[in-house]
Parts: structure tokens; C-alpha cells; sequence
């Protein structure tokens, strides 16, 4: 009779970390080599979920996120102007599902607080869907109730959230904030003026903040950049004002967007 044989014991192949399915390996997907991947799936991820609400088109709309209903008296306004903003453009652009199953000019915000919270809480009074494009930093920031759960997302990279801000947008509309907010606005102009982007019509809000803030008569001056490119922007004083001025430039059309920056 043959002697029967013990299987050797398997057991440290089988709890090695090597031995896991990559997609499983959280400390794979996350290490150095396969920021590549990180980078596709942020992109890839939030484009189904957009595609599956039938979102072509937006108009994003930037702020501060210091900037609160209860604040002092300009930060009320402004907070109280987008807000109104929002809801007349989901009210009446094409986001709602009464317009079939394409949806045109859904507001995009940073998903953040303060103004961006407003423009996403004027899309829900309108009974619209709004989208929140939230990023991770050191100091966590969270979303805001208003954006639509489904339609709210949390990047790691800086560049592929400014891609969904951008690809997608019908108008800019930036009201008052500081170096994220003009980072981000620069970031469409420069698209703008290059011809990356098509020319989307860009609205600064607040005439009298931007003009203190943005010399841009020394960069034409010194040949740093084209007469031509301060026409890049239009300022608007109030949500009926700023509306009216997107109208005026096309959005009305609801264009399907075609480009990518």
C-alpha cells in the first residue's frame, strides 16, 4: 500500500501581497507606477456617471468657498446672486427633465462650500441637477448639501477636475475669490485664448471687485498680451444681468459640445 502524502502548506502564498488581484492591491494602485491609471480612472469614472444623466453640456460657475449667506453685506450679496443666477439658468437653459433625455447648461461648481454652495443651491431650488466636482486637500474640504448626490464627485488631481470643469462648459461664470478661483479662471482663459476651448462666453460678477483686482491694461502695455484679449471676459452686476448676456452669446442655442480642451 503506498504512503499517503501531506499537501505542503500553502498558506504564506496564498496571504501574500503579490499573490493579491492588482485591482484589489490598494497599495499598488496606489504607489508611484501606477499614477497613470489613477489619472484615467479619475477621468473615466466621472464621464459614465455624467453620459448615464445625459449631461452635454454645462455652465460652471466659480467662487469662493469663504464667501457665506451670513456674512458681511457684499458677501450676502453675492452669495444671494448666485444663488438666483443658478436657478434662472437651470430654470430655463435645458437642465431639467422636463427637456427630454439630453441635458444642456447644468451648473458645474467645485462642489464646495460658500459660492459654490450657492450656485448648486439655486440648481436645487429650480428642481435641477446640479454637479459638485470636489477635490481632496490637506484641510479636508466637504461636500455641500446641494449638489446632486449622484452627480457629486472627489478628485485627487487638480488637472483632471479642471479638464471636467472645462470640457463640458457652455459659460464661465466667476464671481468673486481668491487664488483658487482666479486660478481656475485663468486656466479657461488660456484655453480661450489659445483656441483650445471654443469661445464660450466668460462673465466676471462684480464689476467694481474685478476692475479693482485685475490691471490687465499693464500686460497690453507692456506687450505681454493683445489688445484684443481684455474683450476675452464680460462683467455682469446681477443674476437678471448676467443672464441676459448669456443669451446674448449663444447660449440660448444650447450647443452640443463637441471639443475638448
Amino acid at each position: 500500500m503506498a504512503a499517503q502524502t501531506t499537501p505542503a502548506d500553502n498558506r504564506r502564498q496564498l496571504q501574500s501581497q503579490t499573490y493579491q488581484l492588482a485591482a484589489l492591491d490598494q497599495d499598488f494602485i496606489l504607489g508611484e507606477s501606477t499614477r497613470g491609471i489613477r489619472l484615467q480612472l479619475e477621468y473615466a469614472k466621472v464621464e459614465e456617471a455624467l453620459r448615464t444623466w445625459g449631461v452635454r453640456s454645462t455652465v460652471v460657475v466659480f467662487g469662493s468657498a469663504r464667501v457665506h449667506e451670513n456674512g458681511p453685506p457684499r458677501h450676502i450679496a453675492w452669495y444671494r446672486q448666485a444663488r438666483e443666477f443658478a436657478r434662472i439658468v437651470s430654470e430655463l437653459a435645458g437642465a431639467k427633465t422636463s427637456n427630454g433625455p439630453v441635458r444642456d447648461n447644468v451648473i458645474a461648481t467645485g462642489g464646495g462650500p460658500g459660492l459654490m454652495e450657492a450656485a448648486n443651491r439655486g440648481a436645487c431650488d429650480a428642481g435641477a441637477p446640479s454637479i459638485g466636482f470636489n477635490i481632496t486637500l490637506v484641510h479636508e474640504q466637504q461636500p455641500n448639501a446641494y449638489s446632486t448626490p449622484e452627480l457629486t464627485f472627489r478628485f485627487q488631481y487638480f488637472a483632471i477636475r479642471k479638464m471636467h470643469l472645462a470640457m463640458r462648459a457652455n459659460a464661465l461664470v466667476v464671481f468673486p475669490g481668491g487664488f483658487g478661483t482666479l486660478d481656475e479662471m485663468f486656466e479657461i482663459l488660456t484655453l480661450k485664448q489659445t483656441a483650445k476651448i471654443s469661445q464660450i462666453p466668460i462673465l466676471l460678477f462684480d464689476q467694481s471687485y474685478w476692475r479693482s483686482l485685475l490691471n490687465l491694461d499693464v500686460l497690453v502695455s507692456e506687450g505681454l498680451i493683445a489688445p484684443q484679449d481684455t474683450s476675452l471676459f464680460m462683467f455682469a452686476d446681477d443674476a437678471e444681468e448676467a443672464w441676459t448676456l448669456l443669451k446674448q452669446h449663444l447660449l440660448c442655442a444650447f450647443p452640443p459640445r463637441q471639443d475638448s480642451p
